[in-house]
């Protein structure tokens, strides 16, 4: 929950003392613990998850377009938009 919110230190210390009062929770030491860590590799472990959540590195093609429905049984789905993307993925130098 720290890392994917890449949480500030109000955030953390806000976060860690909710943790505290849960029953099953962590402990004060605990959170001291978890508090030292994040403040000494929260750019590592933030750019970390960044790399690890991309599907690839390169957008290679986009296409988009609006259709309009003209013909249908029922009315009122006449003239509603559907917006269709598609995207081409690629990795750095393929």
């Amino acid at each position: 929950s720290i890392a994917s919110a890449d949480m500030d230190l109000n955030q953390l210390e806000a976060f860690l003392t909710a943790q505290t009062k849960k029953q099953g929770g962590i402990t004060s030491d605990q959170a001291a613990v978890i508090a030292k860590f994040w403040k000494n590799h929260r750019t590592q472990i933030h750019e970390s998850l960044i790399n690890q959540s991309r599907w690839d590195n390169v957008l290679k093609n986009m296409n988009w377009r609006v259709d309009l429905k003209s013909q249908l049984r029922h009315m009122d789905q006449i003239n509603t938009p559907v917006a269709i993307v598609e995207m081409e993925l690629g990795r750095n130098g393929q």
